[in-house]
């Protein structure tokens, strides 16, 4: 009780003694490096608006570092920007350009390194190398913030929120482009990653490894190189997020690479090169998805064992599956398939005849991908009709016993964006 007592009266006394150090060009202080020495635990520096060319600045104290409307910190592509180094830190308003580049140090805007507890809003970083990195930090906010950079290609850009060894790390309303990957997790558990848009990056729109026990949801992944990246993960959670015209010869909307105990529901799938691509993943429940105008809605690979597929709409997909594993224990049950042409005698809304996801085709250009420039002519569905009547070729035993004969989601947003 007397050491809730005296941390109490601590805090009291840490607030009463918080001051606001202003800083500006007609000001008694004038750089930021000067208010933060001369700065005391709790204190608020306060930027006005200009602009400051400084670089490597060090914050290893717990203060709040504000910016007005219309400060600018221009790095001039000379290095790293700001290094905190402590914890119970607040940056919020600040408008950080031209970080340097460099092909052996991880230059930021904002870096944080060890620093638990700290807040990262309202930001706008342009022509970033990495934009905020974080690293072994815990108990952080990154949110509304605009990252942005301009770079060409991989070896020369870095991501926009880059996360290695963290935890409990909320990052939300953040909008990133122009850069390798927008999101990047690795060693990161027990987070949160919801109603950003990430588009237009060279590499990912979000890509994390070894990263366990974490949600995303309400995210926007569009025209990125090739989409969602979710790799050596154990129980992750997916849901509500959009993943829109990720086109390339390598691309898909989400890839899903040695992953256990997943939940993946209620998403958009829309107008991808491939829909999903899973390789090596288990035990993932995939409910409530739309698969729309993509190549493929999803491919599966080797060594995917006990997935199960139910209530998810797939529309207009130039191919619905493709499977290239003799062992199925995978279920596909009560989706809706576009291409389905049964029957419903019973009126129950299940088509009485069961539907075989797997074409003749799908299976052709799975091992001959040249093939593919046949997908349109008579020849293709003769062949399509021929396997349906007597499969021999595609697994007998992959079957949607109860596909349905309306579309299992009717509320998501399916506008067209091409």
């Amino acid at each position: 009780m007397k050491y809730k007592i005296g941390l109490f009266f601590f805090f009291i006394a840490v607030a009463v003694s918080a001051k606001q150090i202003v800083v500006c060009e007609s000001c008694s202080v004038k750089t930021i490096k000067e208010a933060i020495k001369m700065a005391q635990a709790g204190d608020e520096i306060f930027i006005k608006k200009g602009i400051y060319f400084e670089n490597d600045i060090l914050i290893n104290k717990p203060i709040s570092l504000i910016g007005e409307k219309g400060t600018l910190i221009d790095g001039r592509n000379k290095g790293g920007m700001l290094f905190l180094e402590t914890n119970n830190i607040k940056i919020k308003g600040l408008k950080i350009i031209n970080v340097g580049l460099s092909y052996t140090i991880e230059y930021a805007a904002i870096k944080v390194i060890k620093g638990n507890d700290f807040i990262i809003e309202e930001c706008i970083l342009e022509n970033v190398f990495f934009g905020i990195l974080v690293e072994k930090s815990k108990r952080g906010i990154i949110r509304n913030n605009k990252i942005s950079s301009n770079r060409k290609n991989e070896a020369s850009s870095g991501n926009g929120i880059h996360i290695w060894s963290g935890e409990d790390i909320k990052v939300y309303n953040n909008e990133m482009f122009g850069l390798r990957d927008g999101i990047y997790f690795e060693f990161v558990k027990n987070s949160l990653v919801h109603n950003n848009v990430s588009h237009n990056n060279i590499r990912y729109g979000l890509h994390f490894m070894f990263s366990n026990n974490n949600v995303y949801h309400h995210n926007e992944f569009r025209n990125n190189g090739a989409g969602v990246a979710v790799m050596f993960s154990k129980f992750t959670t997916m849901h509500h997020n959009k993943f829109r015209l990720n086109w390339g010869s390598a691309s898909y909307g989400l890839l899903l690479k040695e992953i256990y105990d997943a939940e993946i529901y209620d998403n958009l799938f829309e107008q991808n090169t491939i829909g999903i691509n899973a390789e090596g993943s288990t035990r993932i429940n995939y409910k409530n998805n739309t698969f729309l105008r993509n190549g493929w809605a999803v491919k599966i690979s080797g060594a995917c064992y006990t997935n199960i597929f139910t209530k998810n709409d797939f529309m207009n997909n130039s191919l619905d599956l493709a499977y290239n594993s003799n062992i199925n224990d995978n279920k596909f049950d009560n989706n809706y398939w576009s291409e389905y042409t049964g029957y419903d005698l019973d009126k129950n809304g299940i088509g009485d005849v069961p539907y075989r996801p797997v074409k003749l085709f799908s299976y052709i250009v799975n091992k001959t991908p040249e093939a593919l420039i046949l997908l349109r002519s008579l020849f293709v569905d003769i062949i399509n009709f021929s396997e349906k009547v007597s499969p021999v070729f595609t697994p007998d035993d992959l079957l949607d016993n109860k596909p349905l004969m309306k579309r299992a989601i009717t509320n998501i947003d399916t506008q067209r964006n091409d």
